[in-house]
């Protein structure tokens, strides 16, 4: 019976792990495979199939046989047999290596496959959003274009057309402008987005833009709300939206837009979306690529610039807030006083008292005080232009109203009067005319407009005042609440957009006052040149036009002058016409009153009422036109001189002086003079010189007498003349301008003309020696 043998492998598999797909070096993978193989390797050899002995074992066994010399020859069999499986082992070992190598290559090959992968899909994807850009700029700009072209020509031919439409698209313009600046700037170039250039030509052109961009989108954002309060106006007259809805639909039919805002709000989003495109392109753009620090610049370019529109979009709101001027009445005024309101006016007042009584330091701001001081110098420089401009156009319209060529003047036939009446006419239904509207437009205009512009900048520095109160009652608080850090940032708010605004606002008016300055000297400019071709087309017909210049201006100087003369001459007539002294007839009641209050008062304190009186005080007498009163003071018990104390004949109390006339009696005898002894035989003469049956006086022309003042007089007014008794005098008439014979017109010394009571007049005969000799 044979022993059984111990079955012999055939073969050795290994199984060995798959490679992994990721990206790790295949020197760094060897050795744990090898590894692996290994402790397989140990792992089979360490028991056969019955379990009874490791491999190792056996093979030191075999080599402890074939040292020791085997007793017989089956042992040395086995031994060989174990050494031939262990020979073919090594043969599979060495086979299973270039296996592993050649594993290990595929898997960098497809590592490197794989990184190339990432990078173009990322390569995409920054391509994609590049002409994500570009192309919804184009789109963007196409859809304002739409809305400012045809919808708004469209809208303005409505009967009648939206109020205020113009307030709808205020600025969008210049949105429109710095788009379509961008978009041309990456045309120019002619590099396709697909171009490594591409980048840098579009991180370029909005840097360069940057600054235009900001200046056109804060304007429009900070305007925006008065956008859709307008259009919510629209919106409450329903016939006007169905024709807004129907234009709009059929002016964009392709984006099914119902209202204006869906246009008109796509600046607000588009400036909030240039950092997240600039985003995505940097996030998908590799750190080594050129033109990654620019494009980081210019994303971060796009986030400042959002940053700083929102800040102005901030202060703007707090300048319309508090710079509208409300017209509140007193109702209104009471229903909004509450203890809060209160209070904080108290602490404002009590804050301001302390200020004045130097209880408590203002804080000083030296930049805001010059600023402020400028302004309240140019408020007042606009204010006295513009009346000084409403005075010049009041006088230039009276001057158009005096239609001058349009009188007869009873010279037909004359040069000069036709000449006259024609360039007249020319200046005032042409010339004229077209200059004062040409003022109005260019100077009254601007200048009412620059006018309403104060009003804004006036309240803003009248606020900041009242925050500044509030502000010093916190600003040494170590901690604020939530109430207190409003107040303090509105403060700061308004001071910083003071500090940044009214330079400009301060400058800009500067410059259109000047402007308006040099445009009123251009506007008399080409009136002058206007007004001597006109006067050059009739010079040739003039008598005087072939004198030389200085000959010329000599005789118009000279001419000018007497036409001065005359006309103050007969504005004067005029003058003593109208202001000569009536004297009222008197009532057999009022002689009576006169001759009581001449017996009691005198001749000198009599007065005549000029107009109604009535009592409007104590003591205040009610007297009617023309009543003869005596006056008994001159002023009242206090001192006041405008009111007199006069006797009514019985009555006693106080009357204006403004409306008492000194009367003359004209019946009376004037008193014998001192200054003169009539000769015997001439007092018929003397008597009756000045009466209406004497008015021819043939003696006032006889050489030996002459006319001279019995009396002193002193004048009254303008239209009288003051001469003293014993002075000569010429009688110019013995009447005044109503044929009134009580009064005369006499020049006396110095030339001086003017009126006085015939009664005191008299004449007397020519004295060729000493006084008192005939």
């Amino acid at each position: 019976m044979e022993v059984p043998r111990r079955p012999q492998p055939s073969s050795f598999t290994l199984p060995l792990p798959k490679p992994a797909s990721s990206a790790l070096s295949p020197l760094a993978k060897k050795e744990p495979i090898k590894e692996k193989l290994q402790e397989k390797m140990d792992r089979s050899a360490d028991k056969d199939q019955f379990g009874e002995e490791t491999f190792d074992t056996e093979e030191e066994s075999a080599v402890s046989v074939f040292v020791e010399a085997p007793a017989d020859t089956s042992e040395l069999e086995d031994t060989n047999s174990r050494l031939s499986s262990r020979d073919s082992f090594s043969d599979g070992s060495s086979i299973s290596e270039e296996r592993l190598a050649e594993e290990a290559e595929e898997a960098k090959k497809k590592s490197e496959e794989e990184e190339a992968a990432a990078k173009e899909r990322a390569a995409q994807r920054q391509l994609m959003a590049i002409e994500e850009l570009v192309q919804s700029e184009r789109n963007y700009l196409r859809l304002l274009q739409v809305s400012t072209v045809t919808i708004r020509s469209s809208l303005q031919k409505l009967q009648p057309p939206p109020a205020d439409l113009d307030s709808m698209f205020l600025y969008i313009d210049d949105v429109i402008d710095v788009s379509g600046r961008l978009i041309s700037l990456l045309d120019q170039k002619q590099v396709k987005p697909g171009d490594p250039r591409f980048l840098q030509t579009l991180c370029d052109s909005f840097l360069s833009l940057s600054s235009d961009i900001e200046t056109a989108y804060r304007e429009y954002l900070a305007n925006y709300n008065n956008i859709t309060v307008l259009e919510n106006s629209y919106k409450q007259k329903e016939a006007l939206w169905n024709d807004i809805v129907r234009i709009i639909k059929s002016s964009a039919p392709e984006v099914n837009a119902t209202s204006l805002s869906f246009f008109l709000v796509m600046p607000v989003q588009r400036i909030a979306r240039y950092p997240l495109l600039l985003q995505t392109i940097q996030k998908h753009t590799d750190k080594t690529h050129p033109d990654y620090s620019l494009l980081e610049q210019t994303a971060h370019t796009s986030i400042a610039l959002n940053c700083r529109i929102n800040e102005y979009k901030r202060f703007r709101e707090v300048a319309d807030k508090y710079k509208k001027t409300e017209t509140l009445s007193i109702k209104d005024k009471i229903n909004r006083l509450n203890t809060h309101s209160i209070a904080k006016k108290t602490a404002r007042i009590s804050q301001y008292i302390k200020h004045e009584t130097g209880m408590a330091t203002k804080l000083v701001d030296e930049e805001f005080d010059a600023l402020e001081g400028f302004f309240y110098v140019l408020e007042h420089g606009i204010l006295q232009l513009l009346d000084n401009v409403e005075i010049y156009l009041h006088h230039l319209q009276g001057f158009l109203a005096c239609k001058t060529e349009e009188f007869d003047f009873d010279m037909d036939g004359e040069k000069a009067p036709i000449c006259y009446k024609e360039i007249t006419t020319a200046l005032r239904q042409w010339i004229l005319p077209a200059f004062e509207k040409r003022m109005r437009t260019l100077i009254h205009k601007p200048l009412c407009a620059l006018r309403d512009l104060l009003v804004g900048p006036r309240n803003l520095i009248r606020k900041r005042l009242d925050k500044l109160l509030d502000y010093e009652l916190i600003c040494d608080k170590s901690s604020l609440n939530y109430d207190e850090q409003a107040v303090a940032n509105t403060y700061r708010t308004i001071n910083t957009l003071l500090l940044n605004e009214l330079p400009q606002f301060n400058g800009l008016a500067l410059q259109m006052i000047w402007s308006m300055l040099g445009t009123f000297s251009c506007l008399h400019k080409d009136l002058s040149s206007e007004m001597e071709q006109l006067f050059q087309s009739f010079a040739q017909q003039l008598p005087h036009s072939s004198l030389d210049p200085r000959p010329f201006w000599s005789w118009a100087e000279s001419a000018v002058l007497e036409g001065a003369r005359r006309l103050e001459t007969l504005c004067r007539s005029v003058e003593d016409t109208f202001t000569g002294p009536v004297v009222q007839p008197l009532s057999p009641s009022s002689q009576r009153r006169l001759k009581q209050l001449t017996g009691k008062h005198g001749s000198g304190k009599i007065y005549q009422v000029m107009g109604a009186v009535v009592g409007s005080r104590d003591l205040d007498l009610n007297l009617a036109k023309g009543e003869l009163v005596a006056v008994i003071s001159e002023a009242d018990t206090r001192g006041d001189k405008r009111r007199w104390l006069v006797d009514a004949g019985g009555r006693r109390g106080y009357a204006p002086a403004s409306k008492l006339l000194r009367y003359h009696q004209p019946t009376e005898e004037p008193p014998p003079s001192p200054h003169l002894s009539p000769p015997e035989g001439k007092t018929g003469i003397r008597r009756h010189s000045y009466t209406p049956e004497s008015r021819p006086m043939k003696v006032v022309s006889q050489p030996c007498f002459q006319v001279i003042a019995a009396y002193d007089f002193t004048a009254r007014g303008n239209h009288e003349v003051s001469v003293r008794a014993g002075e000569p005098v010429r009688v110019l008439e013995a009447h005044d301008k109503r044929g009134n014979p009580e009064w005369s017109l006499v020049e006396a010394r110095g030339g001086q003309r003017g009126y006085v009571p015939s009664n005191y007049l008299t004449i007397m005969p020519m004295r060729t020696g000493p006084i008192g000799t005939f």
